[in-house]
Protein backbone atom coordinates (compact mmCIF):
# COMPACT_ATOMS: atom_id res chain seq x y z
CA UNK A 1 0.00 0.00 0.00
CA UNK A 2 1.44 3.45 -1.00
CA UNK A 3 1.45 5.86 1.44
CA UNK A 4 0.99 9.64 1.24
CA UNK A 5 1.08 12.74 3.69
CA UNK A 6 -1.43 14.40 3.11
CA UNK A 7 -4.29 14.52 1.40
CA UNK A 8 -6.66 17.36 -0.30
CA UNK A 9 -9.67 16.08 -1.56
CA UNK A 10 -10.95 18.21 -3.73
CA UNK A 11 -9.79 20.36 -7.04
CA UNK A 12 -11.79 24.14 -6.16
CA UNK A 13 -10.95 27.37 -4.17
CA UNK A 14 -11.35 25.50 -0.84
CA UNK A 15 -9.11 22.45 -1.96
CA UNK A 16 -6.44 24.38 -3.13
CA UNK A 17 -6.10 27.55 -0.94
CA UNK A 18 -5.82 23.98 1.73
CA UNK A 19 -3.51 22.49 -0.75
CA UNK A 20 -1.04 25.36 -1.02
CA UNK A 21 -0.95 25.98 3.13
CA UNK A 22 -0.11 22.83 3.86
CA UNK A 23 2.54 22.72 1.14
CA UNK A 24 3.97 25.96 2.51
CA UNK A 25 3.99 24.68 6.05
CA UNK A 26 6.73 21.60 4.52
CA UNK A 27 4.44 18.88 4.34
CA UNK A 28 4.34 16.34 1.38
CA UNK A 29 0.87 17.17 -0.28
CA UNK A 30 -1.38 15.15 -3.04
CA UNK A 31 -4.65 16.72 -4.70
CA UNK A 32 -6.67 14.30 -5.56
CA UNK A 33 -9.48 16.08 -8.43
CA UNK A 34 -12.74 13.79 -9.67
CA UNK A 35 -13.22 15.88 -12.83
CA UNK A 36 -10.37 15.89 -15.47
CA UNK A 37 -7.94 19.06 -15.66
CA UNK A 38 -10.39 20.09 -18.81
CA UNK A 39 -13.43 20.13 -16.11
CA UNK A 40 -11.55 20.93 -12.74
CA UNK A 41 -12.41 23.38 -10.21
CA UNK A 42 -15.88 22.69 -8.89
CA UNK A 43 -18.20 25.79 -8.58
CA UNK A 44 -14.85 27.90 -8.53
CA UNK A 45 -15.02 27.81 -12.76
CA UNK A 46 -18.06 30.10 -12.53
CA UNK A 47 -17.50 32.31 -9.39
CA UNK A 48 -16.91 35.98 -9.69
CA UNK A 49 -16.17 37.39 -6.36
CA UNK A 50 -15.63 37.20 -2.48
CA UNK A 51 -17.14 39.05 0.39
CA UNK A 52 -14.36 40.66 2.35
CA UNK A 53 -15.28 42.84 5.86
CA UNK A 54 -12.94 45.78 6.37
CA UNK A 55 -12.23 48.90 8.02
CA UNK A 56 -11.29 51.62 5.37
CA UNK A 57 -10.40 50.90 1.47
CA UNK A 58 -8.81 47.41 1.21
CA UNK A 59 -7.42 46.47 -2.06
CA UNK A 60 -9.79 47.49 -4.72
CA UNK A 61 -12.78 47.42 -1.97
CA UNK A 62 -14.14 50.97 -1.05
CA UNK A 63 -14.98 52.89 1.88
CA UNK A 64 -15.41 50.36 5.01
CA UNK A 65 -17.44 46.75 5.41
CA UNK A 66 -16.98 46.00 9.66
CA UNK A 67 -17.53 42.53 10.93
CA UNK A 68 -20.27 43.75 12.40
CA UNK A 69 -22.31 44.44 9.26
CA UNK A 70 -21.04 41.39 7.49
CA UNK A 71 -22.34 39.49 10.64
CA UNK A 72 -25.63 41.26 10.53
CA UNK A 73 -25.95 40.46 6.80
CA UNK A 74 -25.01 36.24 7.39
CA UNK A 75 -27.80 36.71 9.94
CA UNK A 76 -31.04 37.94 8.08
CA UNK A 77 -30.07 35.92 5.26
CA UNK A 78 -29.84 32.63 7.30
CA UNK A 79 -32.93 33.54 9.67
CA UNK A 80 -30.08 32.84 12.68
CA UNK A 81 -29.53 29.29 11.68
CA UNK A 82 -25.87 29.56 11.97
CA UNK A 83 -22.53 28.52 13.80
CA UNK A 84 -21.84 32.02 15.61
CA UNK A 85 -18.75 30.98 16.48
CA UNK A 86 -17.54 29.89 13.16
CA UNK A 87 -19.03 32.60 11.46
CA UNK A 88 -17.12 35.47 13.54
CA UNK A 89 -14.29 33.40 12.57
CA UNK A 90 -14.97 33.58 9.09
CA UNK A 91 -15.69 37.11 8.82
CA UNK A 92 -12.50 38.37 11.15
CA UNK A 93 -10.26 35.88 8.74
CA UNK A 94 -11.74 37.20 6.18
CA UNK A 95 -10.13 40.53 5.96
CA UNK A 96 -6.35 38.94 5.03
CA UNK A 97 -7.75 36.77 2.11
CA UNK A 98 -7.24 39.17 -0.42
CA UNK A 99 -3.86 39.87 0.40
CA UNK A 100 -3.29 36.36 0.51
CA UNK A 101 -4.31 35.67 -2.67
CA UNK A 102 -2.59 38.28 -4.17
CA UNK A 103 0.63 36.94 -2.84
CA UNK A 104 -0.02 33.88 -5.47
CA UNK A 105 -0.72 35.73 -7.92
CA UNK A 106 -4.33 36.58 -8.22
CA UNK A 107 -5.31 39.73 -9.11
CA UNK A 108 -9.12 41.47 -8.58
CA UNK A 109 -10.53 44.16 -11.07
CA UNK A 110 -11.35 47.74 -9.40
CA UNK A 111 -14.53 47.95 -7.58
CA UNK A 112 -17.92 48.09 -8.96
CA UNK A 113 -18.59 51.31 -7.54
CA UNK A 114 -22.48 51.98 -7.12
CA UNK A 115 -23.38 48.23 -9.38
CA UNK A 116 -25.70 46.82 -6.09
CA UNK A 117 -23.60 47.65 -3.35
CA UNK A 118 -21.07 45.52 -3.70
CA UNK A 119 -17.98 48.11 -4.63
CA UNK A 120 -17.39 48.09 -0.39
CA UNK A 121 -18.62 44.36 -0.04
CA UNK A 122 -17.38 42.10 -2.61
CA UNK A 123 -14.07 41.90 -4.65
CA UNK A 124 -13.89 40.28 -7.67
CA UNK A 125 -11.42 38.17 -9.34
CA UNK A 126 -9.55 39.86 -12.74
CA UNK A 127 -10.81 36.59 -15.28
CA UNK A 128 -12.94 35.21 -12.98
CA UNK A 129 -13.22 31.91 -11.43
CA UNK A 130 -11.52 30.21 -14.03
CA UNK A 131 -8.44 32.46 -14.11
CA UNK A 132 -8.40 31.96 -10.32
CA UNK A 133 -8.28 28.47 -10.32
CA UNK A 134 -5.21 28.77 -13.36
CA UNK A 135 -3.44 30.97 -11.17
CA UNK A 136 -3.38 28.45 -7.73
CA UNK A 137 -3.18 25.81 -9.74
CA UNK A 138 0.05 26.74 -11.39
CA UNK A 139 1.33 28.31 -8.06
CA UNK A 140 0.30 24.78 -5.94
CA UNK A 141 2.35 22.84 -8.90
CA UNK A 142 5.06 25.27 -8.93
CA UNK A 143 6.08 24.90 -5.06
CA UNK A 144 5.22 21.22 -5.36
CA UNK A 145 1.42 20.02 -4.81
CA UNK A 146 1.07 16.81 -6.97
CA UNK A 147 -2.50 17.23 -8.79
CA UNK A 148 -4.01 14.32 -9.72
CA UNK A 149 -7.17 14.27 -12.22
CA UNK A 150 -9.87 12.22 -13.23
CA UNK A 151 -9.22 10.70 -9.29
CA UNK A 152 -12.10 9.96 -6.91
CA UNK A 153 -11.51 9.19 -3.15
CA UNK A 154 -14.49 6.52 -3.36
CA UNK A 155 -14.14 5.71 0.65
CA UNK A 156 -12.11 6.46 3.94
CA UNK A 157 -10.69 3.65 6.43
CA UNK A 158 -11.03 5.26 10.05
CA UNK A 159 -10.62 3.68 13.29
CA UNK A 160 -9.85 5.02 16.30
CA UNK A 161 -11.03 8.44 15.86
CA UNK A 162 -8.24 8.31 12.92
CA UNK A 163 -8.52 8.35 9.41
CA UNK A 164 -5.82 5.50 7.73
CA UNK A 165 -6.47 5.41 4.57
CA UNK A 166 -8.70 5.90 1.49
CA UNK A 167 -9.39 4.17 -1.72
CA UNK A 168 -8.73 6.17 -5.04
CA UNK A 169 -10.88 5.21 -8.34
CA UNK A 170 -9.39 6.71 -11.61
CA UNK A 171 -10.67 5.37 -15.37
CA UNK A 172 -8.57 1.92 -14.86
CA UNK A 173 -8.33 1.19 -11.17
CA UNK A 174 -8.61 1.66 -7.71
CA UNK A 175 -5.81 2.08 -5.43
CA UNK A 176 -5.33 1.87 -1.74
CA UNK A 177 -3.17 4.68 -0.05
CA UNK A 178 -2.42 5.33 3.54
CA UNK A 179 -2.49 8.51 4.59
CA UNK A 180 -1.13 10.77 7.52
CA UNK A 181 -3.89 13.70 6.96
CA UNK A 182 -6.96 14.33 4.90
CA UNK A 183 -8.48 17.05 4.02
CA UNK A 184 -12.28 17.31 2.40
CA UNK A 185 -12.74 19.97 0.38
CA UNK A 186 -14.73 18.02 -2.19
CA UNK A 187 -17.71 19.97 -2.70
CA UNK A 188 -22.00 19.44 -2.12
CA UNK A 189 -23.76 16.51 -3.76
CA UNK A 190 -25.72 18.45 -6.12
CA UNK A 191 -24.90 16.56 -9.35
CA UNK A 192 -26.03 12.91 -7.29
CA UNK A 193 -29.52 12.71 -8.47
CA UNK A 194 -30.45 9.97 -6.64
CA UNK A 195 -29.26 11.99 -3.51
CA UNK A 196 -31.11 14.80 -4.94
CA UNK A 197 -34.16 12.80 -5.41
CA UNK A 198 -33.91 11.64 -1.80
CA UNK A 199 -34.61 14.61 -0.02
CA UNK A 200 -36.56 16.44 -2.87
CA UNK A 201 -38.47 14.12 -4.46
CA UNK A 202 -39.59 14.18 -8.12
CA UNK A 203 -39.30 17.53 -8.06
CA UNK A 204 -35.54 17.16 -8.16
CA UNK A 205 -35.67 15.72 -11.76
CA UNK A 206 -36.52 19.26 -13.11
CA UNK A 207 -33.52 21.02 -11.14
CA UNK A 208 -30.66 22.40 -13.39
CA UNK A 209 -26.65 22.08 -12.22
CA UNK A 210 -25.54 25.33 -12.16
CA UNK A 211 -21.58 23.57 -12.28
CA UNK A 212 -19.99 20.63 -13.33
CA UNK A 213 -21.50 16.85 -13.63
CA UNK A 214 -18.58 15.77 -10.67
CA UNK A 215 -19.89 16.93 -7.60
CA UNK A 216 -21.75 13.80 -6.68
CA UNK A 217 -20.82 13.75 -2.73
CA UNK A 218 -19.28 10.32 -2.90
CA UNK A 219 -16.62 11.18 -0.39
CA UNK A 220 -19.10 12.95 1.94
CA UNK A 221 -21.04 10.27 1.97
CA UNK A 222 -18.13 8.23 2.86
CA UNK A 223 -17.08 10.48 5.84
CA UNK A 224 -21.07 10.00 7.12
CA UNK A 225 -20.77 6.31 6.91
CA UNK A 226 -17.87 6.69 8.63
CA UNK A 227 -19.08 7.97 11.49
CA UNK A 228 -18.71 11.79 10.82
CA UNK A 229 -21.81 14.35 12.24
CA UNK A 230 -23.21 15.98 9.70
CA UNK A 231 -24.90 19.65 9.71
CA UNK A 232 -27.62 21.29 7.82
CA UNK A 233 -31.03 20.77 5.96
CA UNK A 234 -30.05 18.40 2.48
CA UNK A 235 -32.92 20.59 1.19
CA UNK A 236 -31.21 23.65 1.83
CA UNK A 237 -28.72 24.99 -0.63
CA UNK A 238 -27.13 27.88 -2.77
CA UNK A 239 -30.38 27.84 -5.29
CA UNK A 240 -30.97 30.03 -7.82
CA UNK A 241 -33.56 31.23 -10.00
CA UNK A 242 -31.65 30.50 -13.54
CA UNK A 243 -33.02 30.95 -17.07
CA UNK A 244 -34.49 27.54 -17.88
CA UNK A 245 -33.20 27.30 -21.13
CA UNK A 246 -29.35 27.03 -19.49
CA UNK A 247 -27.93 23.31 -19.85
CA UNK A 248 -28.74 20.46 -17.40
CA UNK A 249 -25.09 21.26 -16.00
CA UNK A 250 -22.06 23.73 -16.19
CA UNK A 251 -24.26 26.82 -17.09
CA UNK A 252 -22.73 28.72 -14.80
CA UNK A 253 -23.26 32.51 -13.76
CA UNK A 254 -24.31 33.05 -17.28
CA UNK A 255 -27.26 31.48 -16.71
CA UNK A 256 -28.09 33.27 -13.91
CA UNK A 257 -31.19 36.25 -14.06
CA UNK A 258 -30.90 39.46 -13.02
CA UNK A 259 -34.37 40.68 -13.62
CA UNK A 260 -36.61 39.42 -11.03
CA UNK A 261 -36.22 42.70 -9.03
CA UNK A 262 -37.90 44.93 -12.02
CA UNK A 263 -40.96 43.35 -12.36
CA UNK A 264 -43.08 40.39 -10.78
CA UNK A 265 -42.30 36.79 -11.18
CA UNK A 266 -45.63 34.41 -11.86
CA UNK A 267 -46.03 30.55 -11.53
CA UNK A 268 -47.19 28.47 -14.15
CA UNK A 269 -50.85 29.22 -13.36
CA UNK A 270 -50.42 32.93 -13.44
CA UNK A 271 -50.20 34.22 -9.94
CA UNK A 272 -46.95 36.10 -7.96
CA UNK A 273 -45.97 33.96 -4.75
CA UNK A 274 -42.91 35.80 -3.28
CA UNK A 275 -42.00 39.77 -2.72
CA UNK A 276 -39.67 40.46 -5.80
CA UNK A 277 -38.35 43.42 -4.05
CA UNK A 278 -37.16 42.03 -0.63
CA UNK A 279 -33.96 43.48 -0.56
CA UNK A 280 -31.07 44.20 -3.23
CA UNK A 281 -30.20 40.80 -5.60
CA UNK A 282 -26.86 40.21 -3.91
CA UNK A 283 -28.35 39.26 -0.38
CA UNK A 284 -31.76 37.42 -1.73
CA UNK A 285 -30.74 36.20 -5.60
CA UNK A 286 -30.24 32.57 -3.96
CA UNK A 287 -33.38 32.32 -2.25
CA UNK A 288 -35.32 32.12 -5.63
CA UNK A 289 -34.23 28.94 -6.61
CA UNK A 290 -35.76 27.44 -3.60
CA UNK A 291 -39.01 29.28 -3.99
CA UNK A 292 -39.33 28.23 -7.85
CA UNK A 293 -38.71 24.83 -6.89
CA UNK A 294 -42.09 24.79 -4.72
CA UNK A 295 -43.93 25.95 -8.39
CA UNK A 296 -45.66 23.89 -9.89
CA UNK A 297 -43.83 21.81 -12.43
CA UNK A 298 -40.82 23.85 -11.08
CA UNK A 299 -41.47 26.61 -13.56
CA UNK A 300 -41.89 30.13 -13.15
CA UNK A 301 -41.41 33.62 -15.22
CA UNK A 302 -40.26 36.85 -14.47
CA UNK A 303 -42.09 39.19 -16.62
CA UNK A 304 -41.18 43.07 -17.29
CA UNK A 305 -41.87 45.62 -19.68
CA UNK A 306 -40.27 47.46 -21.77
CA UNK A 307 -39.56 50.99 -19.76
CA UNK A 308 -37.12 48.77 -17.18
CA UNK A 309 -35.24 46.26 -20.04
CA UNK A 310 -32.05 48.21 -20.08
CA UNK A 311 -31.79 48.18 -15.85
CA UNK A 312 -30.70 44.96 -15.77
CA UNK A 313 -27.65 42.72 -16.92
CA UNK A 314 -29.24 41.28 -19.73
CA UNK A 315 -29.75 36.92 -20.23
CA UNK A 316 -27.84 34.73 -22.75
CA UNK A 317 -31.19 33.54 -24.15
CA UNK A 318 -33.25 36.22 -25.72
CA UNK A 319 -36.68 37.36 -24.14
CA UNK A 320 -39.90 35.68 -24.60
CA UNK A 321 -41.42 39.11 -25.63
CA UNK A 322 -45.33 39.97 -26.07
CA UNK A 323 -47.19 43.04 -27.65
CA UNK A 324 -49.94 42.49 -25.23
CA UNK A 325 -49.84 40.69 -21.89
CA UNK A 326 -52.49 38.42 -23.47
CA UNK A 327 -49.59 38.02 -26.42
CA UNK A 328 -47.56 37.10 -24.02
CA UNK A 329 -49.40 34.49 -21.84
CA UNK A 330 -50.22 32.50 -25.10
CA UNK A 331 -46.54 31.89 -25.53
CA UNK A 332 -46.03 31.28 -21.95
CA UNK A 333 -48.98 28.98 -21.85
CA UNK A 334 -50.52 30.46 -18.92
CA UNK A 335 -54.38 31.57 -19.23
CA UNK A 336 -54.38 35.01 -20.20
CA UNK A 337 -57.23 36.13 -18.23
CA UNK A 338 -55.25 35.52 -15.24
CA UNK A 339 -52.08 36.91 -16.05
CA UNK A 340 -54.01 40.03 -17.20
CA UNK A 341 -55.70 40.27 -14.00
CA UNK A 342 -52.72 39.49 -11.55
CA UNK A 343 -50.60 42.54 -13.53
CA UNK A 344 -53.99 44.59 -13.53
CA UNK A 345 -54.24 43.72 -9.63
CA UNK A 346 -50.16 44.20 -9.20
CA UNK A 347 -50.79 47.73 -11.13
CA UNK A 348 -53.75 49.28 -9.03
CA UNK A 349 -51.59 48.07 -5.90
CA UNK A 350 -48.29 50.17 -6.62
CA UNK A 351 -48.35 53.02 -4.59
CA UNK A 352 -46.73 56.57 -5.36
CA UNK A 353 -43.30 57.95 -4.53
CA UNK A 354 -39.82 58.15 -6.45
CA UNK A 355 -38.40 54.92 -7.74
CA UNK A 356 -34.49 54.34 -7.59
CA UNK A 357 -32.82 50.97 -7.99
CA UNK A 358 -29.18 51.82 -6.04
CA UNK A 359 -31.30 51.66 -2.77
CA UNK A 360 -33.75 50.22 -0.98
CA UNK A 361 -36.76 52.97 -2.10
CA UNK A 362 -39.45 51.66 -0.09
CA UNK A 363 -41.84 52.20 -3.07
CA UNK A 364 -44.54 49.39 -2.84
CA UNK A 365 -47.65 47.92 -3.34
CA UNK A 366 -50.68 48.04 -0.55
CA UNK A 367 -52.89 45.04 -0.48
CA UNK A 368 -51.53 42.56 -1.93
CA UNK A 369 -50.50 38.81 -1.12
CA UNK A 370 -47.25 39.63 -0.99
CA UNK A 371 -46.58 42.59 -1.08
CA UNK A 372 -43.53 44.09 -3.45
CA UNK A 373 -41.71 46.10 -0.97
CA UNK A 374 -39.10 47.96 -3.23
CA UNK A 375 -38.68 49.02 -6.66
CA UNK A 376 -42.92 48.35 -7.17
CA UNK A 377 -43.59 50.21 -11.05
CA UNK A 378 -46.74 49.33 -13.25
CA UNK A 379 -45.94 47.02 -15.06
CA UNK A 380 -48.02 48.93 -18.39
CA UNK A 381 -45.72 49.75 -21.46
CA UNK A 382 -45.89 47.06 -24.20
CA UNK A 383 -44.12 45.20 -25.64
CA UNK A 384 -44.30 42.76 -22.09
CA UNK A 385 -40.82 40.70 -21.62
CA UNK A 386 -40.94 37.12 -19.95
CA UNK A 387 -38.01 34.80 -18.97
CA UNK A 388 -38.60 31.36 -18.24
CA UNK A 389 -36.62 30.58 -14.40
CA UNK A 390 -35.86 27.14 -13.38
CA UNK A 391 -33.95 26.04 -10.04
CA UNK A 392 -30.58 26.49 -10.51
CA UNK A 393 -28.50 24.63 -7.86
CA UNK A 394 -25.19 25.67 -7.21
CA UNK A 395 -24.26 23.68 -3.90
CA UNK A 396 -25.92 21.84 -1.07
CA UNK A 397 -25.97 22.56 2.76
CA UNK A 398 -25.90 19.14 4.43
CA UNK A 399 -22.45 18.55 5.10
CA UNK A 400 -19.95 17.88 8.10
CA UNK A 401 -19.74 19.58 11.01
CA UNK A 402 -16.51 21.20 12.18
CA UNK A 403 -14.88 23.20 14.63
CA UNK A 404 -12.54 26.37 14.76
CA UNK A 405 -10.06 24.00 13.66
CA UNK A 406 -11.36 23.05 10.78
CA UNK A 407 -11.82 19.54 12.25
CA UNK A 408 -14.49 17.25 11.23
CA UNK A 409 -16.41 15.96 13.96
CA UNK A 410 -17.47 12.67 14.64
CA UNK A 411 -21.17 11.80 15.97
CA UNK A 412 -19.50 12.56 20.14
CA UNK A 413 -18.75 15.91 19.12
CA UNK A 414 -15.01 14.41 19.39
CA UNK A 415 -12.82 15.60 16.14
CA UNK A 416 -10.97 13.38 14.60
CA UNK A 417 -7.16 13.08 14.62
CA UNK A 418 -6.48 14.08 11.51
CA UNK A 419 -9.53 14.93 9.03
CA UNK A 420 -10.30 18.78 8.18
CA UNK A 421 -13.17 19.98 6.05
CA UNK A 422 -13.28 23.33 4.22
CA UNK A 423 -15.90 24.60 1.37
CA UNK A 424 -18.59 23.56 0.05
CA UNK A 425 -18.69 20.50 2.49
CA UNK A 426 -18.89 22.06 5.58
CA UNK A 427 -20.56 25.50 4.42
CA UNK A 428 -24.01 24.73 6.41
CA UNK A 429 -22.13 25.43 9.46
CA UNK A 430 -22.37 29.01 8.27
CA UNK A 431 -25.07 28.95 6.15
CA UNK A 432 -28.31 26.90 7.47
CA UNK A 433 -29.95 28.60 4.90
CA UNK A 434 -30.16 31.89 2.60
CA UNK A 435 -27.15 33.39 1.01
CA UNK A 436 -25.10 36.73 0.44
CA UNK A 437 -23.02 37.33 -3.06
CA UNK A 438 -19.51 35.98 -2.42
CA UNK A 439 -19.88 34.00 0.89
CA UNK A 440 -19.31 30.77 -0.60
CA UNK A 441 -15.71 31.90 -1.81
CA UNK A 442 -14.89 33.35 1.43
CA UNK A 443 -16.23 30.26 3.13
CA UNK A 444 -13.40 28.39 1.28
CA UNK A 445 -10.41 30.41 1.22
CA UNK A 446 -10.76 31.13 5.23
CA UNK A 447 -11.24 27.23 5.81
CA UNK A 448 -9.18 25.96 3.72
CA UNK A 449 -6.15 27.95 4.91
CA UNK A 450 -7.46 27.10 8.29
CA UNK A 451 -8.01 22.92 7.45
CA UNK A 452 -4.22 22.93 5.55
CA UNK A 453 -2.48 24.04 8.57
CA UNK A 454 -1.11 20.81 9.26
CA UNK A 455 2.27 19.92 10.42
CA UNK A 456 4.44 17.02 7.98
Amino acid sequence: MNDLEVVVAGGGNAALCAAITAREKGASVTLFESAPSNMRGGNTRHTRNLRASHIGPLETLEESYSEDEFWDDILKVTQGNTDEKLTHLMIKQSSSLMSWLKERDVHFQPALSGTLSLHRTNAFFLGGGKTLLNKLYSHAEKIGVKVRYDSEITSVSISNNRAHSIDVKTATDTTTYGIKHLIAASGGFQSNEEWMREAWGKKADNFLIRGTPYNRGTLLKALINAGAKTVGDPTQCHAVAIDARAPKYDGGIVSRLDSVSFGIVVNQEGHRFYDEGEDFWPKRYAIWGRLVAQQPGQIAYSIVDNKVKEQFMPSIFPPIEGSSLEDLAAKLKIDPSILKATVEQFNRAVQHGDYDSSKLDGKQTLGLSPDKTNWALTLDSPPFLAYPLKPGITFTYLGLKINERAEVLNTDDTPFDNVTAAGEIMAGNILGEGYCAGTGMTIGGVFGRIAGNVSP
